[in-house]
């Protein structure tokens, strides 16, 4: 039941004057429903606080209109996932706190609104098994992205009712997405097992912790706002384009090296560290204070939205730390990058994003190159396809304007 707000009490979030509130009621900005002794009148707590976000953004937005695809102010409504206050919420729930015993499974159900029986239940892509096996062959020596990105249009061409636009037909799509999508990324065979434990089985990992870890992983990376993939996938959605056209948009964006890509910098950073000896001479050597296109003075430090570092990357680490044994190579893989950490936030502050969680899971477990893409990427699927959802629910098209600073045009004639 929705929660309401009286008179007084909306004008006091709002910030104004209750005859200025009855005034946006008259105007339409905002609903007011009829008490039940038919003389007061309540409004509807969500609708006010999005109204009060609204105002906040307009006084922030002529300051920084020009960096509104930049860390700036939002730029479409969303009612997937927050960030606030160092913390991760999917639909209200607690992100780290779900990842404590939930599966992607349970995830996309959570984003996207419905039973999990139903993903459970979505028919496979009837895609036959020579035309995969010859994908798989083809793109056997590419990275994980890459084999994705070839094998996700051939799938998405026997896939019948593909541009179903009722949200039966949609979700039947989305749970079938993204069986295809983890056997992609680890060159096997799609498969009705719980999606952490079919890269487990293709990455030999049989211990309980490790798998766990996994399956955590793959519930923290489910969903980050409106990042450069996400803003791609909503706007490949708004066009019409089926739920394999957006998600496939999602995964080229997702792979550059200033997204997830920067996955491979931090593994080849901690391959490096391991082998150089000094490590705090390595990691000083590699900061990068005056290049403007480098997200960060070291891959996988430093994230804008959480300045006392991002609880993402503690929970994994954490997990992680727990998964090796006192003496194992694993553990003295883990002491390396702890390291590496510690030199790190000795001489710049910064703490260890996702991407470093994820690359450190790699090293450590002896993972494939690009494993630690392909738990972001598997991931971060059941969110984009939450996002391209709600865009499609929305019906609107995504057409922002440029603002142009180029010559000005010449006189005609």
């Amino acid at each position: 039941m929705p929660t309401y707000l009286t008179a007084t009490e909306a004008a006091s979030t709002l910030g104004i004057s209750v005859p200025t509130l009855y005034s946006y009621v008259s105007r339409g900005l905002l609903n007011s429903t009829p008490d039940m002794d038919g003389k007061r009148h309540g409004y509807a707590a969500d609708e006010v606080r999005r109204l009060a976000r609204r105002k906040a953004d307009g006084k922030r937005a002529g300051k920084v209109a020009q960096k509104v695809l930049d860390w700036g102010v939002p730029v479409l409504e969303s009612r997937i996932t927050s960030i606030a206050n160092g913390r991760l919420f999917y639909r209200g729930h607690d992100a780290l706190a779900w990842a404590a015993t939930a599966t992607l499974e349970d995830t996309a159900a959570l984003l996207w609104e419905c039973e999990r029986k139903l993903i459970d239940e979505t028919p496979d892509v009837p895609l036959p098994a020579t035309q995969w096996n010859a994908a798989l062959k083809l793109t056997r020596r590419q990275a994980p992205h890459q084999r994705a990105l070839v094998v996700l249009p051939i799938a998405a061409a026997h896939l019948p009712g593909i541009w179903a636009l009722d949200r039966q037909g949609r979700i039947e799509t989305a749970g079938a997405l993204l069986r295809v999508l983890a056997a992609a990324l680890t060159a096997s065979a799609p498969s009705r097992e719980p999606l952490h434990r079919q890269l487990a089985k293709a990455w030999g990992i049989t211990r309980r912790r490790p798998v766990d870890l996994l399956r955590a992983s793959l519930v923290v990376c489910a969903d980050h706002e409106l990042n450069a993939s996400a803003f791609t996938v909503r706007c490949i959605a708004s066009t019409g384009m089926h739920l394999f056209g957006a998600v496939t948009g999602g995964l080229a964006a997702l792979a550059g090296p200033r997204h997830c890509g920067e996955t491979v910098r931090v593994s080849t950073m901690l391959a490096e560290a391991a082998q150089a000896g000094e490590v705090e001479h390595y990691v000083m050597s590699h900061m990068t204070y005056d290049d403007p296109r480098a997200r960060t003075v070291l891959p996988g430090f430093g994230h804008p939205l959480y300045p006392d570092g991002d609880p993402r990357a503690a929970l994994l680490m954490t997990m992680l730390d727990a998964c090796t044994g006192v003496r194992s190579v694993e553990r003295a893989r883990l002491r390396s990058i702890e390291a590496v950490v510690d030199v790190a936030g000795r001489t710049t502050g910064l703490a260890p994003t996702i991407d470093f969680a994820l690359s450190s899971i790699e090293r450590v477990l002896a993972l494939p190159a690009g494993s630690a893409f392909a738990l972001f990427a598997l991931g971060r699927a059941a969110g984009w396809i939450a996002h391209a959802m709600e865009q499609i629910d929305d019906g609107r098209l995504i057409r922002p304007r440029a603002r142009y600073v180029g010559p000005e045009p010449s006189p005609a004639g």
